[in-house]
């Protein structure tokens, strides 16, 4: 990435430079990447926040200490049914809303 003493002056032009610009192949295939990072990274903290393992957030949603440990990694996404019973197994909550026009 474009950094000056290693601070970035515009990431968006850093991420153009690096994955191409947005709509292309390279830059969607970051986006989604960047994705499964960011929620992989909710999901960890609150687990840790729910002091729970993966063992015991695997058990109650009916998986394995692997596949979460796989998810809190970004290395795969979750089915959508496997994600709505991880986040009611963490007291999270998750909406789903039209946008106002």
């Amino acid at each position: 990435m474009g950094t000056n003493n290693y601070q970035i002056n515009d990431y968006s032009a850093a991420l153009d430079r690096k994955y191409g610009a947005p709509g292309t192949p390279e830059r969607a295939k970051f986006d989604e990447e960047a994705y499964a990072f960011y929620t992989s990274q909710i999901l960890l903290e609150a687990r840790k926040e729910a002091k729970m393992t993966q063992s015991e957030l695997a058990k109650r949603v009916g998986t394995n200490k692997s596949y979460i440990s796989k998810i809190e990694h970004g290395l795969i996404e979750p089915g959508v049914g496997l994600f709505l019973r991880i986040i009611d197994a963490l007291g999270l909550k998750f909406d789903i809303v039209k946008p106002v026009m």
